[in-house]
C-alpha cells in the first residue's frame, strides 16, 4: 500500500502502525521517543523527503516497537523510489577528477585491458576522501495517507479516457487482488475495459457475462477482453497468440459477443484476429441455437461473404465526391467526424455545414478528442504550407505507433490552408462543449491554478511510458533549480544470468550536444570519455554488468551547463544504448537518472537527495531517449522515447550515439515543436464551467501547483476527474 501511496500521491499510511483502521483517534503524544522520530527524519532527509507535520504528529504517538515497524517498511521504499537500493561501482572511483585529469593513453590502456577480459579487470584506482554535500536541496514532503486514498486512486483508473502505463496496470493488478473493490458504472476507454475486466475475472471466479456486459457493447470490445486475456497488446496493434480458454470462459465469451449489437461489421476490421480466436472458442460446439448471432458472423468471416461496412459506406462518398452524404453518414459517429474535420473543411465546399454538423454532435464526441481537435486548429497556422516565419519549421511531428514505441517517427505536417475564420470556429465550438460537459460536474469552489501548469501536457497516452519516480507526459518541461550548475546522469544494470558470462548485458550511457539550430557539436560516450571543451565528462565504459543478483555495474556522465552555452551549445541529449542488442523490457534490472548538482566536487558519486527523476528501463526498444536539457531556459524536457536501430551500418561504429545522430535529431526536435494540450488550459476550462479564480492560495478551496495541492505528477487524479 505505502509504495503505491508514495509514489502516486507522496503520502504514507501510519494509521495501519498501530492497528486502527479510518482516521484514529491519536493516543497521548509520546515525548520521550523524539529523539527517536527525529533520527528517522534526519535518514529519510538524506533520500531527498521530509515529513509533513501531520506525519510527524502521528509518529509521537507511537512506541518504540511501531516506530521501529515504521522505518523497516519506509525506508527500503524511498531507497527503491530514487535508486538508492543498489550499489554503484563506477570504472574509476574518483570520477570526475580522475577522467578529466588522466593521459588519454592511460585511459586508452584501461579501457582495452577491460575489454579483453570481458568486463571482469577495472582501473586500479583507490577513491579518494570525497568533501561532504554542499548543495542546498529540496525535499519532498511526505503527507499523511488513508485508505479511502487507495479507493480514490483505483476509482480515478477506472475511470481514466485515457490508455494506462504498464505502472498503472501494475498498480490496478496489486489492489484487486488486496482490497475490497467494486467495479464502477462506468469505464469510458475500450483498451481500460479489456485489462480491468480481464483483472476482475481473474479474482471473482464465479463472474458472469451479466458483470461486464455493460461495458462490452461492441465484438472488439471483446475482442479487446480476449487479447487480454491472453496477455496480448489491448491496442490491437500488434498479433496476439491466444490461450485455450477453459469451457466456462468460453460461455462467458461466447456470451458477451451474442449480447452485443450489429457485430458482424465490428468482426470484419479484425477478420484474421477473429479466425484464429474461433479457433479457441469453438462456437459452433454449443450450436446454432444458443449463439445465432455469434455463428453466423463466423461462417460469413471464414467464408468470405461480402458484409457491408460504416467505413465502406464512407469511403464511397468519399470517391464519388459527394462530401455532403459523407458528412451525413459521420454525423452517425462523431468521434469519427471530429478526427476528420480538417479534411472536411479542407474538401467539402460548403464549410458552414461542416462546421454546423459537428457542432449538433459535439457533445458526443469524448473529451480528450476535443481537447486534441481544439488545440490542433488553434495552432493549426503554423502547420499550413508557407505560413512558417522562421528558420525551424513548426510542421513537424512525432508520431507514437500503438504497440512499439521503438518505431515512432518523425513527419512533417505541412498542410493546405483553411481560412482562421473556419479555425476558430472550430475552437468555440470545442471549448463551449468542454465548458457545457464540465458544467455537470461538481462545483469546485475557489481554485488556484499555476501558471506552471502550461509546462506540462495532459495525460491522454501512457501505454508506453517507462515507470519512474514522477509520473510525467512526453514533452512536458520540467525547470531546474536556480543554482543548478551540473547534470550528473547514470545508469545500472545487471546481466540476465547468475555469472560474468551468462546472459551478459552492456549498457552505453551517451550524450550529445547541440546549438539551437540542432546542429551537432560534440558527444561523450564509450569512444569518447570527455570534452574539455564543454566540460563533460564519462565516469568509463563497462561491458559487464554482473550476476544478475549481483551488485551490478554503473556508468555517470557529467554535464556543465554553463560552458555549454558559453560555446554556442544550447540541448543536451542524454541517451542509452542496449550494445549488445537485448531489449530494455528483457532486462531483469536496468534504470536511468538524473540528479541536479550545484558542486560536483562535493558529496558523493551518487547522492540520492540530489535526484530529479529516475526511470526503469522497460520498453520494448535497444536505445533510449529519457530526457533533453535546455540550458538556455534551464529546463528538462521529459522524452522517454525509443529509437529503432535497424538501419545503422557497422562500418559507421555500430550500435552508438554517433551512428544514430539522424534519427536522434528527429525524435528530440519533434518532441520540442509537437503541439499537444496543456493542463492549465484543461484545468482552466474546468473553472470557467464550475470554479471560481483566485489569486492567492490560502483564499483557494483546491490548489493546482507544482509543489503542493494537485500537482501536475498525480495522472491519476487528471485521468479519473478531469478528462
Amino acid at each position: 500500500m505505502n509504495e503505491i501511496l508514495l509514489r502516486r500521491k507522496n503520502k504514507i499510511l501510519a494509521e495501519d502502525i498501530w492497528g486502527k483502521d479510518g482516521v484514529p483517534e491519536r493516543p497521548k503524544t509520546n515525548c520521550g521517543l523524539d529523539a527517536h522520530v527525529a533520527a528517522i527524519m534526519k535518514n529519510v532527509e538524506s533520500l531527498g523527503y521530509t515529513f509533513s507535520m501531520e506525519v510527524c504528529e502521528a509518529l509521537r504517538t507511537m512506541e518504540q516497537s511501531q516506530l521501529r515497524e515504521f522505518y523497516l517498511e519506509l525506508i527500503p521504499i524511498l531507497r527503491k523510489l530514487v535508486g538508492a537500493d543498489v550499489v554503484y561501482k563506477p570504472m574509476y572511483p574518483d570520477f570526475p577528477d580522475s577522467v578529466m585529469e588522466a593521459e588519454e593513453a592511460r585511459l586508452y590502456i584501461n579501457a582495452i585491458v577491460h575489454y579483453w577480459s570481458f568486463g571482469t579487470l577495472y582501473p586500479k584506482e583507490t577513491g579518494r576522501e570525497r568533501l561532504p554535500l554542499f548543495d542546498a536541496t529540496r525535499l519532498k514532503v511526505i503527507g499523511l495517507g488513508r485508505r479511502e486514498d487507495l479507493q480514490d486512486i483505483f476509482s480515478h483508473l477506472c475511470r481514466s479516457k485515457t490508455s494506462l502505463s504498464q505502472t498503472d496496470r501494475d498498480d490496478l493488478k496489486w489492489i484487486f487482488q488486496n482490497l475490497q473493490v467494486v467495479l464502477p458504472e462506468e469505464i469510458p476507454l475500450k483498451e481500460n475495459v479489456a485489462l480491468i475486466g480481464k483483472l476482475y475475472l481473474e479474482n471473482n471466479p464465479l463472474a458472469s457475462s451479466k458483470d461486464l456486459g455493460k461495458y462490452c457493447r461492441t465484438a472488439t470490445d471483446v475482442l479487446r477482453l480476449i487479447t487480454a486475456m491472453s496477455d496480448g497488446d489491448v491496442s490491437l496493434a500488434e498479433n496476439t497468440r491466444y490461450r485455450n480458454f477453459r469451457r466456462r470462459e468460453r460461455r462467458l465469451l461466447l456470451e458477451l459477443l451474442e449480447d452485443c449489437g450489429y457485430i458482424e461489421e465490428d468482426m470484419l476490421r479484425y477478420r484474421e484476429k477473429w479466425i484464429r480466436v474461433g479457433e479457441k472458442l469453438h462456437p459452433g460446439e454449443y450450436g446454432k441455437a444458443r449463439f445465432e448471432k455469434v455463428v453466423t458472423a463466423f461462417d460469413k468471416l471464414r467464408n468470405h461473404v461480402k458484409i457491408e461496412t460504416f467505413a465502406g459506406k464512407v469511403e464511397g462518398a468519399i470517391l464519388a465526391e459527394d462530401y455532403a452524404k459523407a458528412l451525413a453518414l459521420l454525423k452517425k459517429r462523431p468521434g469519427e467526424l471530429a478526427r476528420r474535420l480538417d479534411w472536411l473543411l479542407r474538401k467539402a465546399e460548403d464549410k458552414n455545414a461542416v462546421i454546423n454538423a459537428f457542432q449538433a454532435v459535439a457533445d458526443d464526441v469524448s473529451t480528450p478528442v476535443l481537447l486534441q481537435v481544439r488545440e490542433h486548429f488553434l495552432f493549426r497556422g503554423d502547420n499550413e504550407e508557407g505560413e512558417s516565419g522562421s528558420d525551424v519549421k513548426d510542421n513537424v511531428r512525432v508520431v507514437f505507433p500503438k504497440g512499439n514505441l521503438a518505431r515512432s517517427h518523425c513527419i512533417e505536417t505541412a498542410l493546405p490552408k483553411i481560412q482562421e475564420k473556419y479555425c476558430n470556429a472550430v475552437v468555440g465550438v470545442c471549448e463551449n462543449c468542454l465548458i457545457h460537459s464540465f458544467r455537470k460536474k461538481d462545483f469546485l469552489g475557489n481554485v488556484y491554478l499555476s501558471e506552471a501548469f502550461r509546462n506540462y501536457l495532459v495525460p491522454f497516452s501512457q501505454r508506453s511510458a517507462n515507470k519512474t519516480l514522477k509520473t510525467i507526459v512526453r514533452g512536458s518541461r520540467l525547470p531546474m533549480g536556480g543554482n543548478i550548475k551540473a547534470l550528473r546522469g547514470f545508469i545500472w544494470w545487471t546481466n540476465m544470468g547468475n555469472s560474468q558470462e551468462e546472459g551478459r548485458v552492456d549498457l552505453d550511457l551517451s550524450a550529445a550536444i547541440f546549438d539551437g539550430n540542432w546542429n551537432f557539436l560534440a558527444h561523450v560516450s564509450y569512444t569518447n570519455l570527455r570534452s574539455l571543451k564543454y566540460r563533460i565528462c564519462h565516469s568509463g565504459d563497462i561491458i559487464n554488468g554482473g550476476p544478475v543478483d549481483g551488485r551490478g555495474a554503473s556508468e555517470f556522465l557529467d554535464v556543465d551547463l554553463d560552458s555549454v552555452l558559453q560555446d554556442g551549445g544550447r540541448y543536451v541529449i542524454y541517451q542509452v544504448y542496449s550494445f549488445t542488442r537485448q531489449k530494455f523490457s528483457d532486462l531483469p534490472h536496468a534504470m536511468f537518472g538524473w540528479m541536479e548538482r550545484e558542486d560536483v566536487g562535493s558529496g558523493e558519486i551518487y547522492e540520492p537527495v540530489t535526484v530529479e527523476q529516475k526511470m526503469d528501463l522497460n520498453s520494448q526498444g535497444t536505445v533510449c531517449i529519457p530526457v533533453i536539457f535546455d540550458c538556455l531556459k534551464r529546463e528538462a524536457i521529459w522524452c522517454d522515447m525509443n529509437l529503432s536501430l535497424g538501419g545503422y551500418r557497422f562500418d559507421q561504429g555500430g550500435n552508438n550515439l554517433e551512428s544514430n545522430i539522424s534519427g536522434v535529431v528527429a525524435t528530440c526536435y519533434g518532441i520540442l515543436h509537437m503541439r499537444k494540450p496543456n493542463l492549465y488550459d484543461l484545468i482552466d476550462l474546468h473553472i470557467r464551467a464550475r470554479g471560481v479564480r483566485v489569486k492567492d492560495k490560502e483564499d483557494a478551496d483546491i490548489i493546482f501547483d507544482v509543489e503542493e495541492g494537485i500537482t501536475p505528477f498525480d495522472t491519476d487524479v487528471f485521468v479519473g476527474e478531469y478528462l
